[in-house]
């Protein structure tokens, strides 16, 4: 597998915004928040020029309302507010390449200020934890060593031997120790909220397995560009790079919580987090409230389409032509870098 030519591993310029914040006298991110800011954006499906995600409010929200709590778990001692200071540290820094006019700066920094403190609050909650996020939460409050593999996997062999009802007591406790939220409304640590937490993680991880290929596909485009031949992963049978974004996601996966510990739950202990199936995911959906506006219809708009201010915003910050800025084109292949 050619690393090189398929940029599975995301290539943040993580200590070049970290140098770039020091010159500026800025108060520094933490180098975590930062770095899963920076990839989670790469694999938002967004323009990337020069290496640097394009921020926009829809790319904005996206991070942080809709995908950091779905992978990230803050470390003890790490301030959850530092995934929306990397969003303020990236706009300015974008500010300053003019990349981004003034217009758009001053909102996106509002923008990112609010939603990093919504971000926060999500990064709490019982009902919105993935399997990997949940098993971080409690190695840790049971003083597992998480950097030692050993250590980790003793620990869930000694969960694996307790009663399901003293797993779920386990759950629950996060919740009376204040370490998560309780939320009303779901049954709590029940039948329900086990479905929905691995629905969410098997979701989480297609979401970054496809957002890892997408990025390869855009740096092959380059590749080809130049006349370089597709890797051999590509000739014909794809079943290769797809094990090798399912690796990759995996490795990202184990980084923003505990390394080697999504694959554990996965291959090896897949009882203590379980992923249903399609009979049970269309049983769990069949009995959920329906929609309250009907079919076709949302909140938004007519026949599903919701309307975001994106497009108005867009074209009212749109810089002209001949402006120094640069205006909004074609999608950009990440440019190869040593």
């Amino acid at each position: 597998m050619n690393d090189d030519d398929l940029r599975l591993a995301p290539r943040t310029r993580t200590a070049e915004l970290t140098a770039w914040a020091r010159a500026q006298d800025r108060e520094p991110v933490a180098e975590g928040p930062l770095r899963a800011v920076l990839t989670l954006l790469e694999l938002g499906g967004g323009r990337i020029r020069d290496g640097w995600p394009e921020l926009t409010s829809a790319a904005v929200e996206h991070l942080l309302y809709e995908r950091l709590y779905l992978y990230v778990q803050p470390a003890p001692g790490e301030d959850p507010l530092a995934y929306g200071a990397a969003v303020r540290l990236l706009t300015d820094h974008q500010r300053a390449a003019k990349r981004l006019n003034a217009k758009r700066q001053e909102r996106l920094l509002a923008e990112a200020e609010w939603q990093g403190e919504v971000a926060a609050g999500l990064l709490r909650r019982a009902d919105l934890v993935t399997w990997p996020r949940l098993y971080t939460l409690l190695l840790r409050a049971d003083g597992v060593a998480v950097d030692d593999p050993a250590a980790v996997r003793a620990w869930l062999d000694a969960f694996r031997d307790l009663a399901p009802e003293e797993r779920l007591a386990a759950y629950a406790a996060l919740e009376d120790a204040g370490v998560l939220d309780r939320v009303d409304g779901d049954g709590g640590w029940g039948p329900t909220r086990l479905m929905s937490v691995g629905m969410a993680t098997d979701g989480a991880r297609m979401l970054l397995e496809n957002g890892l290929m997408e990025r390869s596909y855009r740096n092959l485009a380059e590749l080809n560009a130049l006349g370089r031949p597709m890797p051999q992963e590509l000739a014909g049978d794809f079943e290769s790079f797809e094990a090798a974004a399912a690796v990759e996601a995996m490795r990202l996966f184990g980084e923003w919580t505990v390394p080697g510990l999504p694959l554990l739950l996965v291959e090896e202990y897949p009882d203590l987090a379980p992923e249903p199936g399609p009979e049970e995911i269309e049983a769990y959906l069949a009995q959920l409230p329906q929609h309250p506006w009907g079919e076709g219809e949302d909140a938004g708009g007519q026949d599903g389409q919701e309307w975001t201010g994106e497009e108005e915003w867009d074209a009212q910050d749109a810089p002209a032509g001949d402006s120094p800025e640069e205006p909004a084109g074609t999608p950009e292949a990440d440019h190869l870098r040593d």
